[in-house]
């Protein structure tokens, strides 16, 4: 099978969506079938061999993001690659041309929605907004996007409910998570190189992994570090908009010295920091998923989750892991409760990763492919 997969963010970019892009294909390709990865162009130096490329522009408001706003033939580029499917894993540019490529090829398209972009977009709105008008237009357009596609793909149930509820005539949705690859993350890794590297010998490290960007919600993790002993350290890892915000957080705190900034992290080292670290931390709500969430439980560490959206589903409280509400005391007490973790929770976790393989996912992605196709072809030839 040859599956086209269109996405809005993708190499150089870093973030949730290009990981799970990175998975899909690696997956998919395991399984004996093609992927060809259409995305915005990053400019010269940073394409990637084998990518298809549309004109973009670097998104002002978020540094590291390009947007194909440009005119392209994105429809012959899409039928000279005489492929399957579509599966868009984008949710706005590349989602419409999507759409437009398989009306007019008489193509099934699969919308992936992995983003709440109407909870990012009064952060990084190039002109100011009407929140709430902004939001009812979105959702709008997003209605009409589920609706039209030949199926949704939801990472999570807590997703697919709020999907459902919000465009309730969506002709086919399956909750299929991003799966992560529990070979590459183990807990017979060794983080010693990364605590040597930032001192952090006998220290209690607590991890955060992601970008640095202002709807993760960092400042409730930092704020939370008040109420933890002072042999626990904030091993911050990424970098994005929100960093300098987050760093005169942590002095005006007095609690620089406790915080770790690591910037940009090499993917191939990432394993080594959920090795390093006691436990890993997330306060955002913005997430559909947290793939961070089964990286770190794939290296046996536990996590303390803000209870809201995706990571309630993940998280089993003192079992995997503990939960906690959007309040700084609240996040100390769940992050005391993973530092103290014995061998069991540790266990847990790496049973509950493995749920999520990347095999799996692929498996039943494929699945969903041949349903698509031999529905829409039953359509067309009904039609004639």
């Amino acid at each position: 099978m040859r599956i086209a997969m269109p996405t809005d963010s993708y190499l150089p970019t870093r973030d949730g969506v290009v990981t799970s892009v990175i998975s899909a294909k690696q997956s998919l390709e395991a399984l004996g079938h093609e992927v060809i990865v259409v995305a915005p162009d990053p400019g010269e130096g940073a394409r990637e061999d084998g990518t298809i490329y549309f004109p973009s522009r670097s998104f002002r408001s978020y540094p590291g993001y390009f947007v194909p706003i440009y005119p392209s033939n994105k429809i012959e580029t899409i039928r000279e690659l005489n492929v399957d499917i579509i599966h868009s894993q984008g949710q706005l540019t590349m989602a419409v041309r999507s759409m437009l490529a398989g009306r007019e090829l008489k193509l099934p398209v699969v919308i992936s929605f992995h983003t709440m972009v109407t909870e990012a977009m009064q952060y990084y709105s190039p002109i100011p907004l009407n929140i709430e008008i902004a939001e009812k237009l979105f959702w709008i357009y997003f209605r009409y996007l589920l609706n039209h596609a030949d199926a949704v793909i939801a990472p999570t149930e807590a997703i697919k409910k709020e999907l459902l509820s919000r465009a309730p005539a969506i002709k086919r949705i399956e909750v299929i998570p991003t799966g992560i690859d529990t070979k590459r993350f183990n807990p017979s890794l060794d983080g010693t190189i990364i605590r040597e590297r930032y001192s952090l010998d006998g220290y209690r490290v607590v991890l955060h992994v992601g970008r640095i960007s202002f709807e993760k919600n960092i400042g409730t993790v930092i704020r939370a570090l008040k109420y933890l002993p002072e042999d626990v350290i904030l091993l911050l890892v990424g970098t994005g908009p929100a960093m300098e915000n987050m760093k005169m957080l942590a002095e005006e705190l007095g609690i620089s010295d406790r915080v770790v900034f690591t910037g940009f992290v090499p993917d191939t080292e990432i394993p080594l920091y959920y090795a390093a670290a006691d436990t890993l931390v997330i306060a955002s709500k913005f997430e559909t998923q947290g793939l961070v969430v089964l990286e770190a439980m794939g290296c046996g560490t536990p996590v303390a989750a803000i209870g809201y959206r995706a990571l309630k589903d993940t998280i089993e409280n003192g079992v995997n892991g503990y939960l906690f509400e959007d309040d700084p005391l609240s996040c100390a007490r769940a992050v005391t409760a993973c530092l103290e973790a014995d061998g069991e929770m540790k266990r847990a976790a790496r049973r509950t990763a493995e749920r999520y393989s990347m095999e799996t996912s692929a498996e039943r992605m494929v699945s969903l492919y041949e349903d698509a196709i031999e529905i829409k072809r039953r359509r067309l030839k009904g039609r004639n």
